[in-house]
């Protein structure tokens, strides 16, 4: 095998099968003169709401924005206080930012990636009242949201969930993610379980008024063109092109995480090596937007996969609170397993249109070391 043989992803094999039909769709809003929240727009947050099994879809313009819209549909202002898990590359923290709000981080569960209830549980016994949690379903996997959510309505606090890399993960009574909390974020960023081809975002909910808070908020805050009422406000629209293109793809969705689901579980049954921690073998919870393997020789190991043309990646090298953009503002704070997890964590390829020969040479490779 030539370096990197394996990718870690391909979004060339993803597009391809679909070409004919996404052109015809570009081409069909393209003859419509109708570019932004037109038709196409509001037929993909129909869908993609029924999907969910929630009342209202709200297309913005990308993920990071949906989180921000989200908080500030809570009433999340400035001052207040967001509970977030600090492994997941800022896009939580991001979001409390620009609402004004200050991130207070969580611990996570070591073999989950997930919020840790019992962290959570302590933050808000010991410090000063929250207003918001960010659930984030990492990887692909759903956070313990049974236990979160009954710890935040125990002490009134709003629960939204972070849904962008877990497009499809039911529980275990059957109900998917963005249909769990009180409001609920995704991303279509191309990589994504379900990803448009380019940026592209949602808020989820079942709350009418709610709805129609963050749907003003999507568009400056008005209340009717050129009237803007409501502080807080932003241009994020999803476009009709983008939202033509997630319409075709949904119905595809559930057989993606299907092929992505088995690859994983075939790599965490296969791979068998006293240096390498797999993920323990999953059901519908998770849909495996990234397969995550844990070593103490992280850097070794990710040399001889490559020399094996196994591409690899890491999500994510710096936890939020030791990011430098923060300048050293949350540099007492520990979080052990978050921590902990930044020096191990280190992704495997796992996409819908990897090969069987493939995997077997990923799993291979990764038995030689």
């Amino acid at each position: 095998m030539t370096s990197h043989s394996i990718p870690i992803n391909s979004l060339l094999r993803h597009i391809e099968p679909l070409q004919a039909a996404l052109a015809q769709a570009a081409n069909d809003v393209i003859g419509s003169g109708h570019f932004v929240l037109g038709r196409r727009v509001a037929a993909f947050e129909a869908e993609f709401a029924a999907y969910c099994g929630s009342g209202h879809c709200i297309g913005v313009a990308n993920g990071t924005d949906a989180l921000e819209l989200a908080l500030k549909g809570m009433g999340v202002a400035p001052g207040d206080r967001v509970i977030v898990a600090a492994n997941a590359a800022m896009y939580a923290t991001s979001a409390v930012l620009a609402c004004g709000a200050e991130p207070v981080f969580a611990d996570i569960l070591p073999d989950e990636a997930t919020l840790d209830p019992a962290a959570v549980e302590a933050v808000l016994r010991t410090q000063p009242a929250a207003k918001a949690l960010v659930a984030t379903h990492l990887y692909g996997r759903l956070a313990r949201m049974r236990e979160l959510l009954a710890l935040c309505r125990a002490h009134g606090v709003a629960v939204v969930e972070d849904c962008a890399q877990a497009h499809g993960a039911r529980d275990a009574d059957g109900v998917r993610a963005g249909a769990l909390g009180d409001i609920a974020s995704f991303s279509f960023y191309p990589t994504k379980n379900l990803g448009a081809l380019g940026d592209g975002g949602a808020v989820v909910c079942g709350d009418d008024a709610l709805a129609a808070r963050v749907r003003q908020l999507r568009q400056y805050g008005w209340t009717g063109k050129y009237t803007n009422a409501l502080a807080g406000g932003r241009n994020s629209r999803l476009d009709e092109i983008q939202a033509a293109m997630l319409s075709a793809m949904l119905p595809l969705l559930d057989g993606w995480n299907r092929r992505r689901r088995a690859i994983a579980n075939r790599y965490s049954e296969q791979i068998r090596n006293a240096s390498i921690a797999t993920s323990p073998v999953a059901g519908d919870d998770y849909v495996a937007h990234l397969y995550v393997i844990r070593s103490d020789r992280r850097d070794e190991l990710r040399e001889h996969l490559a020399a094996a043309g196994v591409q690899t990646d890491i999500h994510y090298p710096t936890p939020d609170h030791r990011q430098p953009c923060h300048g050293g503002r949350y540099a007492d704070i520990d979080l052990p397993h978050t921590q902990r997890d930044a020096a191990r964590v280190l992704t495997l390829p796992c996409f819908p249109e990897m090969t069987d020969d493939e995997v077997a040479g990923v799993i291979q490779a990764c038995n030689r070391f």
